[in-house]
C-alpha cells in the first residue's frame, strides 16, 4: 500500500540519501549535509517541506517544496524544489501522488498554482508533467549567482 507523508526531522538523514541518488543519476553531487536540511526545513523557522511516498512502511521517494509569491499572477503558489523517486517506484502514480501530497501539506500556504524546473532534455520527466497539465512557464531561463560572483554583490 503506498501512503504519503510529511517528514519530520528523523527524516532527513533518508532525505540526503535520496537526493545523493537523484544527483548520481544526473553526474552531480549533493553540495549540503545534513546540517543544512535539518537547519532549514527542520529548525525553528523552516524554509520548505518534504512529504515522502512509502509502500508498506519503505520510503520510495520525496518531493522537497516552498512557497513561492507570483506578483504577476497576485498569489500564492508553491515551488517544486525537487521531486525523485527510486527506481522500484516508477509507473506506480507516486509522482503525482507526490505533488498531491506537496499541495495538501501546503494548504496554510493558499497556493493557487504549482511550479517546477526540469531538465529539457529528461524527456520521460518533461512528458510526466505534461500529461499532468503542466505548461511551459514562459520564455524565460533561470539563472543562478553563488560563488564569487555572489559574495561580490554581497559587498557594499
Amino acid at each position: 500500500m503506498i501512503s504519503y507523508r510529511r517528514a519530520v526531522a528523523s527524516d532527513v538523514a533518508l532525505i540526503h540519501a535520496m537526493l545523493s541518488e537523484m544527483a548520481e543519476a544526473e553526474d552531480g553531487v549533493i553540495g549540503g549535509g545534513t546540517d543544512g536540511l535539518l537547519q532549514h526545513g527542520f529548525g525553528p523557522e523552516p524554509k520548505f517541506r518534504v512529504v515522502l511516498a512509502e509502500e508498506h512502511g519503505v520510503a520510495l521517494g520525496f518531493c522537497l517544496f516552498l512557497p513561492e509569491y507570483s506578483s504577476w499572477r497576485g498569489a500564492m503558489g508553491l515551488f517544486v524544489q525537487d521531486i525523485y523517486l527510486r527506481h522500484a517506484a516508477r509507473g506506480k502514480g507516486m509522482g503525482r501522488g507526490l505533488l498531491a501530497a506537496a499541495l495538501t501539506e501546503s494548504q496554510d500556504w493558499q497556493p493557487s498554482f504549482l511550479a517546477l524546473m526540469v531538465k529539457r532534455s529528461n524527456v520521460m520527466a518533461v512528458g510526466f508533467y505534461e500529461t499532468l497539465g503542466f505548461v511551459l512557464r514562459d520564455a524565460s531561463d533561470p539563472f543562478i549567482l553563488e560563488g564569487a560572483g555572489f559574495s561580490a554583490l554581497m559587498q557594499p
